[in-house]
């Protein structure tokens, strides 16, 4: 099907609790006819939704989630800021309820620990009668204060538990609800069974405990995974709720989702611009450290662009909206981090295996145990209970202390932290994969103009042949570059305009692509064909190389040639000089062991000067590069078994980007290269090229050692469990905390120097 029968919608969704139960929905949800594709982040507690609108509705995806246990709801991309306020309420209160469970949960298991497992319970009771009486009343007071905690407190496992047997499969909830209920059925055996009056203790603190246990993990897990997604909702948070708009004479207040294009907003000194547009009246300082990194005020006026969740300085501003709501610059830069929050790395593939088939194999294991224990204890032993308790309790350890829940965050979470750290800094990281693969670049290629450079050019020297001006030359020379986007156009229209020499008129303008602009223009009264660009331009032209009567340019100067009726009449000097984070950002990333090399259609010497400048080796210059040429020497590197990132802003970088491994582009850069580059730098800043691969390596780290631990921790308590070291309650605990440590562990990210 094409693309327009293609649709992308976000939901949030409620209740889910490991890893297995964001399989299950993606699983069950991939089967609905229309269903393209689906994503779910269990960190993040939301989904990517890919569906043909004519086939299959929204509305319709979130009954089927619903009927899975969980509630899913359409994330809308306008007012997006009041549906985050009303989610957050929503979790706020959510958060509450679970606090106040976990406290009825927790008073109610403390009497229990201590009427069971204390001299209290004991010396309160022997005054009924016997030891036995007394132990029996014991339990029966147990049972009834164990009967809210595991039916109330712990209703939502037997809910979770439900949801996805309808879906035929398990999750963490089947685990508790199972190991907690064969405790409590199993102690309520003791309770009323035939053994009722035979003295001895029925533990229905494993129970309580275990549900206690686990309910405070979630606890802890809830408020961590809520820091870890702090970025999107700092980001959404920019942009105000509501913006004065003019109608007439007046100004009304009006909810921000409701601006469209071409209303004149007002805003007031402090206040932040609430949405994209052009100055039409007005003087001001506007604050766009979001955009630039810099925190210094850029100063706007008529005609002047302003930003969506900038801040506006002393000054009054008014301007018309261009961009408003989804369509904003903040807008884009909050998509393509819930989208990157939202994508699975390679990485997590290996989880996603683990975890369809995580709680199957777990009960199989209990199972086994359960059956190990009664032969090692002897099945003659059976019947006096104490070998059917204690392979009882060994089949419950091994049940809940197996987590799928940190198996299933060791990736989102890290990928969430790290892709926010990296908004927060300029760093638009677009998907998981781009992330994962950053990290393992072995070479860096940068283009040249634009990029390592200011992509300001100015005229440095313009010389001639005998018997013509400067001023003829400028004017033919802007006459031709009137059409063309390239950096050295605008240098010599700058220079024209400097010396208020009028262009003049050029005819059949063609912009030929590595080689510079030619058309037909007047020349000493004859109509002639012209041209201005490199030395291909000059052989294209004329048959011949440039004459021998032109002095060398100088180093890091790059020479374009004015070409008239077949000869060449002058040759023009422009300078672009370094970024100011070039040599810096060069030097962090051969520190950290990389090659780079720099990449560049001008010619060699120029290049080779631009290069030594900013500290890269003359070995690894590849200039006289044509752009159709650019994608081809980046294949190269790739087939020599280099592992590529290059970085660009032009459109003529546009098939290197999307051939290298990994594409950064330059956020000033054109439209194409930010779409192509998986990874925008918004604040134009070299050193960011080094932050972004350090924050993939560290994030990547992260993420194995959140498997490290998940793994290790399965694979060591599990074997503990079935041996019997564990109580069944310490399982529990141990459960509890681990997937709070996977989570504690990504947080880290957020103070991590990159």
């Amino acid at each position: 099907m094409s693309d327009s029968s293609t649709a992308t919608a976000r939901l949030a969704i409620e209740g889910m609790s490991c890893a297995s139960c964001s399989s299950i929905i993606e699983r069950m949800v991939s089967r609905m006819p229309g269903v393209r594709a689906i994503a779910v982040n269990l960190a993040a507690n939301n989904a990517t939704l890919t569906y043909d609108p004519a086939v299959v509705s929204v509305p319709e995806v979130c009954e089927t989630i619903d009927g899975l246990g969980f509630v899913a709801t359409v994330i809308p991309a306008e007012d997006r800021q009041n549906f985050d306020e009303e989610r957050r309420a929503k979790e706020r209160a959510t958060e509450r309820r679970d606090v106040a469970t976990f406290l009825v949960a927790l008073c109610l298991t403390v009497v229990i620990v201590v009427l069971s497992m204390t001299p209290l319970g004991m010396a309160l009771f022997m005054r009924t009668g016997s030891h036995a009486d007394a132990m029996h009343l014991m339990n029966v007071a147990c049972f009834f204060l164990c009967l809210p905690v595991q039916f109330v407190c712990g209703a939502r496992y037997y809910r979770g538990m439900w949801g996805a047997l309808k879906a035929r499969a398990g999750n963490m909830d089947t685990l508790v609800a199972i190991g907690t209920t064969v405790a409590f059925c199993y102690a309520t055996y003791l309770t009323f069974g035939p053994r009722a009056y035979d003295g001895a203790m029925a533990p229905f603190e494993t129970s309580a405990m275990l549900i206690t246990f686990v309910l405070l993990g979630k606890m802890l897990e809830h408020r961590a995974k809520g820091r870890a997604g702090a970025a999107v909702e700092e980001l959404v948070s920019l942009t105000p709720k509501d913006a004065r708009v003019r109608k007439g004479d007046s100004v009304v207040e009006v909810p921000v989702s409701s601006l469209m294009p071409g209303d004149v907003v007002v805003v007031r000194p402090g206040e932040r611009v609430p949405a994209d547009g052009v100055v039409v009246q007005g003087h001001s300082s506007v604050d766009e450290s979001m955009l630039t990194g810099e925190p210094v005020y850029q100063e706007k006026a008529e005609g002047d662009e302003v930003t969506g969740g900038t801040v506006n300085g002393t000054g009054l501003l008014e301007f018309r909206v261009t961009r408003s709501g989804s369509d904003t610059t903040l807008a884009h830069i909050v998509q393509l981090v819930e989208e990157a929050q939202g994508s699975k790395p390679p990485v997590q593939r290996l989880a996603d295996r683990i975890s369809a088939v995580f709680v199957p194999v777990v009960l199989g294991i209990a199972l086994v145990t359960f059956v190990v224990w009664l032969i090692v204890q002897g099945l003659a032993n059976v019947a006096d209970g104490v070998a059917l308790e204690r392979a009882l309790m060994a089949g419950v350890a091994v049940v809940v202390v197996a987590c799928p829940c940190a198996l299933g965050l060791a990736t989102p979470t890290a990928v969430m932290v790290g892709t926010g750290r990296g908004a927060e800094e300029g760093i638009l990281i677009k998907d998981g994969e781009a992330l994962e693969t950053t990290g393992s670049v072995t070479r860096v290629v940068f283009d040249k103009t634009g990029t390592i450079t200011m992509g300001m050019p100015e005229v440095s020297a313009v010389n001639c042949v005998p018997g013509v001006s400067e001023q003829s030359v400028l004017a033919l020379a802007a006459g031709l570059e009137r059409g063309s986007e390239h950096p050295l156009a605008r240098a010599v229209l700058m220079a024209a305009a400097e010396r208020d020499i009028d262009s003049g008129g050029v005819a059949d303008f063609e912009a030929v692509p590595g080689h510079g602009v030619r058309g037909i223009a007047r020349w000493n009264n004859e109509d002639v064909p012209v041209g201005f660009g490199n030395e291909r331009l000059v052989v294209a032209m004329t048959g011949t190389g440039v004459p021998d009567a032109f002095v060398p340019a100088g180093p890091g100067v790059t020479r374009m040639y004015l070409v008239a009726a077949g000869a060449v009449v002058a040759a023009v000097d422009a300078r672009d000089e370094l970024k100011p984070t070039a040599v810096e950002g060069i030097r962090a990333l051969l520190d950290i062991g990389l090659h780079v090399s720099l990449l560049s259609g001008d010619s060699t010497e120029a290049a080779r000067a631009v290069a030594a400048e900013a500290g890269i080796p003359e070995e690894d210059v590849m200039a006289d590069v044509l752009p159709a040429d650019k994608s081809a020497a980046i294949q190269a590197l790739v087939d020599e078994g280099e592992r590529v990132c290059m970085v660009g802003d032009g459109i003529n970088d546009t098939p290197a980007l999307a051939t290298a491994t990994v594409g950064m582009a330059m956020a000033a850069g054109s439209d194409a290269a930010l779409e192509v580059g998986q990874i925008v730098l918004m604040h134009d800043d070299v050193r960011d090229v080094a932050r972004a691969i350090n924050l993939s390596r560290k994030t990547m780290r992260k993420i194995h050692q959140n498997f490290g631990w998940a793994l290790g921790y399965n694979c060591l308590l599990i074997p503990l469990a079935c041996a019997g070291i564990l109580a069944p309650e310490v399982s529990g605990a141990c459960m509890a905390l681990s997937s709070v440590s996977v989570v504690t562990n990504s947080l880290l990210l957020r103070r991590a120097s990159i």
